[in-house]
């Protein structure tokens, strides 16, 4: 019989990331309603010092797949082993997040294991012993309620930033195991040959706590100096509107939108950026809305939690300024 909730772990160089976290609090959370346990798997090379911590955020057990093989994130490798392991314990609920590793990485395992899977997740509940998934439609006009009919395990991505991460409780330790599989080398299409990291030293926009986005408005790859200006004071990520990116103005890595990146930030401040359904789509569930455009009936205002109707050439270094007073 299927039972236990399994989170999957992400680590990058060693080093969890955020939506681990995320994933693994919101994993108690569910099995304290079912009454069962939190298991993470965690892959990666000399990797096993980092299961200690995920004891304290609710893991019973942390199962470590240790190989060097897996100290760099590959499909074809990560799915062979979380596959396996997922058939020899059969746990009830998969959770991963639905960041850019995640995503690629859930639609080949869910294809692997034959099972449904919900994407891009922004709730999660149970009903009747069974996972409920949350997640927007129609580029986040709607939000659809998703269940899971003899699909096993049942399996979903959340959404990065989203779901809520526990405080660290220092008494709480996980049983930390070594798990059992196998790889052969002859399975493995893809291999890692080099990585060219992005040296900006900035918070990927998936992962930041606030954001300053420039649209089209900023009439130029220049004048996001004012943005980057506001940014380094409050500790934000520099972000941009698929016209601003398409303009050449910003590398699609900063895109935020539908075909970019989905961010759900504390605090997102748009300049000049008029509301897409497409940019819109990609964030509107951060938590608050700043929106900053000369046009009053710009869409953006719609979904934005303050408005400030002006230019943004004036209202953004001035903003910077206050910000900078305030925050001495």
């Amino acid at each position: 019989m299927a039972q236990g909730v399994w989170t999957i772990a992400e680590q990058r160089d060693g080093e969890l990331r955020k939506i681990t976290y995320e994933i693994v609090s919101e994993g108690r959370r569910l099995a304290d309603v079912l009454g069962q346990e939190v298991t993470v798997v965690l892959l990666g090379s000399n990797i096993k010092d980092k299961a200690t911590q995920l004891g304290q955020y609710g893991a019973d057990k942390v199962l470590v797949a240790d190989d060097a093989r897996l100290e760099t994130y590959t499909t074809d490798a990560y799915v062979e082993v979380i596959s396996q392991l997922v058939r020899a314990n059969d746990p009830a609920v998969l959770l991963i997040g639905a960041s850019v590793q995640g995503k690629d990485l859930s639609a080949r395992l869910s294809a692997r294991l034959g099972v449904g899977m919900a994407q891009d997740c922004t709730a999660f509940s149970i009903e009747a012993g069974n996972l409920i998934a949350i997640r927007p439609i129609y580029a986040g006009k709607a939000y659809t309620k998703l269940t899971f009919e003899n699909s096993l395990p049942q399996m979903a991505a959340a959404r990065p930033n989203v779901m809520s991460i526990s405080e660290p409780n220092a008494s709480r330790s996980a049983e930390v195991i070594d798990a059992t599989f196998t790889m052969d080398d002859s399975t493995l299409k893809t291999k890692v040959v080099s990585v060219i990291k992005d040296e900006g030293g900035k918070v990927d926009l998936t992962e930041a706590d606030k954001i300053v986005s420039g649209g089209r408005g900023m009439k130029g790859p220049e004048n996001f100096k004012i943005l980057e200006d506001l940014a380094d004071v409050i500790g934000a990520s520099v972000g941009a509107s698929r016209s601003a990116v398409d303009a050449g103005w910003r590398s699609h890595t900063d895109q935020v939108g539908q075909t970019g990146k989905v961010v759900s930030p504390n605090l997102y401040i748009a300049c000049g950026i008029s509301g897409a359904i497409q940019h819109l789509a990609g964030m509107s569930t951060s938590k608050v809305i700043v929106a900053i455009n000369k046009d009053e009936d710009a869409p953006i205002f719609q979904k934005a939690d303050y408005g400030v109707v002006g230019d943004l050439f004036d209202v953004v270094p001035a903003l910077t300024e206050e910000a900078k007073k305030y925050l001495s």
